[in-house]
């Protein structure tokens, strides 16, 4: 591959970025796409409607740029949580990382690579790309200590830099817990794998054990019950509910000859019936409902503490001889429970897990197909030899430029497409309790897969047998991947032209909800500016590609440093583009709390570990021994301090400090909230949506107190409770 066609690849992706970020910056001002490109602010009642005609709506302006970058990192804390202001915070780092490597790569290592042998050289449109790489320098030379030292500068930096966002991360997490708003879910352990008795209920197996065992700190317990059909009709019915409470139909769009079915002559057409129900009134017999009540739950509960210190040290303690019984954990937070996952039987997990390692390893190695034909297209005098009656149309310029530069890393993207919903769908089926858990399982498989297959896979292609006896022996792969890399940069730079760019400008157009947005405009003629599909960031996505491209950053920036100001495009776009897209679109429903951090280190260091693998390789076939001796060194250095980092910072991300929570518990003590965050917890976990959380107090009062439903009790009070417009789901 040559300049040209890497220019070709360049051109077109900077028309298509060129292109939608214009589009994008008319669209966002059309009334029509408020729900699109606003759906945060309409979901937080802060957006205004504009409707005057003015010719500004119709001109391009970089408005929403300034916003963007204007906008301080308070405001994205307050606005998208901790994990936004994470995610910015990769982004951020990359940028200062490779703005070191870019200087010190592009007028240090490029010259070198460039005279690296002495060959008449061509123009630089005409020069192949492999002339700006380290396989140009020929065996023995001295002026690879350039690279070696290159390589210490851009591994030092980063290390540093890591250390003080870790450093900073950290205190963020620390005083996100601290100066929040009371969370439930620091009061609450989550309790599974409750054994099953034939003489008592799960609820009063759970009261007997706390109030035996954490007789001082025990509040109360609230089971979990399994949502069945009639649950989830009822979800489907809120949410339909709540999209034809905002749809207008448009009045203009009157049927000629025959009511349409999607427009009509009235915009009243669907009335909000009373929830009264006059019909059915509480004829139960108690008994029953103490008898339906104990054969809807599940072996689970959610126990409540009086304090935060005694709710962590359950959580942490081994609760039973046999660690198969009384399983405990924090619970998530209220928002953030995947509810249909608690009543899985825990013995079931590890089997789960086993199983979806498995199918992702399998979904991974049959992705070795596609990307094997990709790479077969960079390979065109391979392709001309299998099939001759191609070479006629291979040996066109455009045609070479356009198989070589753009098509193979489009065709690449494509498939890639299929990842995240195939992964996200793997780590439902783990059974996490949390959708944030849920959604960094997802985040860590997509990383795994984008890493092997983007890059091991494409720079040890060939055929898959070749792949896989490539790591036959392990003393080779130093040495494999140091001849592959420099080879496979110009496939990498296309990719970063093609995933990275172009997919920005994707991401801000918003393609779908803007297609979905138009079919209800124009042709079911619906308005109204109400988010019905309101979003949350894919962290699961967008996070492994960012960390995709820092190892391809790290790898090739000594070995082939044209692909730096590429890459230092890509994130500083980014930067803007997530930032106006935390701001405008993507609603926070729930966060981790800065659990993605530690995923991003671990994969920062793994990239600078086989960069300086992959340069030992390339020093030992060059034959410079001076530069092989510095590279060892460097590595157990890296090493030691992913361990001290580790050590430092790690268990802050994993545990929760007792200092911490005792200082809270005191202070919540002595401002007098420590009771009304107890009142409140009485209603925190309610499971069903369909109800207010003082009916839901109601019932969990009656739930801990079984006698309440033994029929002595008044027949008038159990009937307003458990009446069917007023119960919470629990029979459901």
């Amino acid at each position: 591959m040559d300049i040209s066609a890497l220019l070709t690849s360049a051109g077109i992706n900077i028309g298509i970025c060129v292109v939608l970020f214009s589009l994008y910056s008319i669209l966002r001002k059309q009334p029509s796409n408020v729900s699109v490109y606003f759906g945060r602010r309409i979901a937080s009642g802060r957006t205004r409607r504009n409707d005057p005609y003015c010719f500004e709506r119709f001109v391009p302006s970089p408005s929403w740029i300034l916003k963007a970058w204007e906008t301080s990192e308070e405001e994205i804390l307050a606005i998208g949580g901790m994990d936004a202001v994470v995610f910015l915070r990769i982004l951020v780092f990359s940028i200062r990382i490779f703005s070191i490597a870019a200087v010190i790569c592009i007028f240090l290592v490029l010259p070198v690579n460039y005279y690296g042998q002495e060959m008449h050289h061509k123009e630089i449109p005409s020069e192949e790309l492999e002339v700006f790489t380290i396989g140009n320098v020929k065996e023995g030379s001295t002026w690879l200590w350039a690279h070696c030292l290159a390589l210490y500068v851009i591994c030092c930096s980063a290390s540093v830099l890591l250390y003080f966002e870790y450093k900073s991360i950290t205190k963020m997490r620390l005083s996100h817990i601290t100066r929040s708003a009371p969370n439930p879910s620091h009061f609450t352990v989550l309790v599974r794998s409750i054994p099953w008795s034939q003489e008592e209920s799960y609820s009063e197996t759970v009261k007997k054990f706390f109030t035996n065992y954490y007789a001082s700190s025990y509040m109360s317990h609230q089971m979990v019950y399994r949502s069945g059909t009639v649950q989830k009709l009822m979800s489907d019915a809120e949410k339909m509910y709540k999209m034809f409470k905002t749809v207008a139909v448009d009045p203009t769009c009157n049927p000629k000859l025959m009511p349409c079915g999607f427009c009509g002559e009235s915009t009243s057409d669907f009335k909000i019936l009373s929830s009264e129900v006059d019909s059915v009134k509480g004829k139960m017999n108690l008994g029953d409902l103490e008898l339906a009540t104990e054969k809807k739950e599940c072996a689970a509960a959610f126990v409540f503490f009086k304090t935060r210190y005694a709710a962590d040290v359950a959580a942490d303690v081994l609760q039973s001889s046999n660690p198969m019984l009384w399983v405990t954990e924090l619970a998530p937070e209220p928002y953030d429970i995947l509810w249909s996952n608690l009543c899985i039987p825990y013995r079931q997990l590890w089997i789960r897990k086993i199983a979806t390692l498995i199918a992702a390893i399998v979904f991974m190695f049959v992705f070795l197909i596609p990307v094997t034909f990709i790479q077969g297209l960079t390979q065109l005098d391979q392709l001309s030899q299998t099939f001759p009656f191609l070479k006629g149309i291979l040996q066109k310029p455009f045609v070479n430029q356009l198989l070589t530069g753009y098509l193979p890393s489009v065709i690449l993207i494509a498939f890639l497409y299929t990842v995240p919903p195939t992964m996200m769908l793997f780590s439902v089926v783990e059974g996490p309790i949390s959708r944030s858990g849920r959604k960094k399982s997802a985040c860590i498989k997509v990383l795994y897969f984008t890493i092997w297959n983007v890059f091991f896979v494409n720079i040890l292609s060939g055929s898959v047998i070749r792949q896989l006896n490539v790591f036959s022996s392990v003393r080779d792969v130093p040495k494999q991947l140091a001849k592959a890399v420099p080879t496979q940069a110009s496939f990498f730079m296309t990719y970063v032209l093609s995933s990275g760019w172009a997919s920005l400008s994707c991401e801000v157009m918003q393609l779908f909800p803007l297609l979905c947005n138009m079919f209800k405009t124009f042709v079911l003629r619906m308005k109204g500016d109400s988010y019905d599909g309101t979003l949350s960031f894919p962290y699961h996505t967008e996070i492994p590609k960012v960390l995709l491209f820092g190892l391809l950053g790290f790898t090739c920036s000594i070995m082939a440093p044209l692909i730096i100001p590429f890459l230092l495009m890509y994130f500083f776009l980014a930067y803007l583009v997530y930032r106006n897209q935390i701001l405008n679109v993507y609603i926070s429903k729930y966060e981790s709390g800065g659990q993605f951090w530690p995923i991003v280190h671990n994969t920062t260091i793994f990239s600078l570990v086989l960069t300086q693998i992959i340069a030992l390789g390339v020093f030992g076939i060059k034959q410079s021994p001076v530069a092989t001796g510095f590279t060892i060194p460097l590595i157990i250095c890296t090493l030691l301090f992913n361990e001290f980092c580790r050590q430092r910072f790690y268990p802050i991300f994993n545990r929760n400090a007792a200092q911490v929570l005792i200082e809270m518990d005191r202070q919540d003590e002595q401002s007098g909230r420590l009771e009304e965050i107890h009142q409140q917890l009485q209603t925190a976990y309610c499971q069903f949506q369909l109800t207010s959380h003082d009916i839901c107090k109601r019932v969990h009062d009656n739930v801990q107190d079984p006698e309440s439903l033994k029929p002595g009790k008044e027949l008038s009070q159990a009937n307003e409770l458990w009446s069917p417009r007023m119960n919470c789901g629990l029979f459901l």
